[in-house]
Parts: structure tokens; sequence; C-alpha cells
């Protein structure tokens, strides 16, 4: 191996602790407590090291999310691919959805809540984005009907169910009615459509 080529490793392995350290502190503690300072500690290098990877705590967060978008496609496509039919694939897919948010609240909040410098609906996005966006558009897809944007359709089925995990997170809505609110917005995205 080439020293170039381990020099290299090396770097993306620092990389990859940084942004999983930043993950566990995040999930324990909350965004707030994720600073650069407190990352060099965690992780044993020097925040010069640190600033040498990612700018800051927002480059810090918007990696965290890009491989948050990369493990949400994943579980969203085992749960459209288990499914059988349309409205069985979109409830699934809904459920999952919400499953990852009420897992991963700091996570989800670096992927949709907080501010990161990450290119949203342009093809500049990150695959990772792409490949979530395209799991929730192949789940709403069956359900469109004649005149339907299909990518329009995705986005609002995607608003509603960000809304359900926000307002129910918040305490706003009671958690005991998550199920019927998650088959009430499935029901109706898919009635034109059977």
């Amino acid at each position: 191996m080439s020293i170039q080529r381990r020099r290299e490793r090396e770097r993306a392995e620092r990389e990859k602790l940084i942004v999983t350290a930043a993950r566990e502190l995040a999930e324990a503690e909350g965004w707030d407590a994720v600073t650069t300072r407190r990352l060099a500690a965690e992780i044993e290098y020097s925040q010069p090291v640190l600033y040498s990877h990612f700018k800051g705590k927002d480059a810090i967060m918007a990696a965290v999310a890009v491989e948050g978008f990369a493990e949400l496609a994943v579980e969203l496509r085992a749960a459209r691919a288990a499914a059988e039919g349309a409205r069985e694939a979109l409830a699934a897919v809904g459920e999952a959805y919400t499953d990852f948010a009420r897992r991963r609240p700091a996570l989800y909040d670096a992927m949709f809540t907080h501010t990161v410098d990450l290119p949203f609906a342009t093809p500049q996005a990150p695959a990772a984005l792409h490949e979530a966006f395209g799991e929730l558009l192949r789940a709403v897809e069956p359900i469109v009907t004649e005149g339907d944007d299909p990518g329009l359709l995705t986005e609002t089925y995607w608003a509603g169910l960000h809304g359900l995990i926000t307002l129910m997170r918040s305490g706003r809505l009671p958690k005991e009615a998550h199920a019927a609110r998650l088959s009430l917005l499935t029901a109706h995205f898919t009635a034109c459509a059977t």
C-alpha cells in the first residue's frame, strides 16, 4: 500500500470517527452538547485536526445528515419491498419513516429540522438524499392519478409524515393516536387511487 493510500484511508477513518462521535453525543445529550471542543476530547484529537476535516459543527452535522439519509433509504426500501399492494407499501413506508424518527431523534433533527448546508431538491444534492426521497416517491407513484405530479404528491406525503412526527414529538399530538393518524393519512392518500 502506498503512503498516499494509507493517508487517505486514515483520513477517512478519522472523518468516520468524528461523525460517529457527533451522532452518539447528539443522541445522548442533544445537538447543543456537540461542540468541536467536546468532539476533539471525545475522539482524542486536537481541534485543529477536527478542522482539517470539517469547517465546524455545521459541516459535521451535514455529514451526519447525509449518513442518516442513506440509512433512511435502506429502511424505507426494505419496508416498501416487504409490502404487498400499493396501499400496504405506502403504509409500510410511512410506518418505517416515523419509526426511524422515533428511534433516532437527534439524527432526524440533523436531517430535517436543523439548518444544514446541504442542497435539497436539486441535482446537486448528495446521492443519499436522492435515494431517500426516491424511496418515498416509489411508494407514492402507484397511487398517482391522472393530473397528479408524482414529485409534488410525494413532497405532500412527506410533509404529512414530518408534521405528524414534529407535532407528536413536541407534545402537541398525543402519541397514543399515532397509528390511527398514520392509517388516516395512508387511507386518504390512497382513496383516489383505488
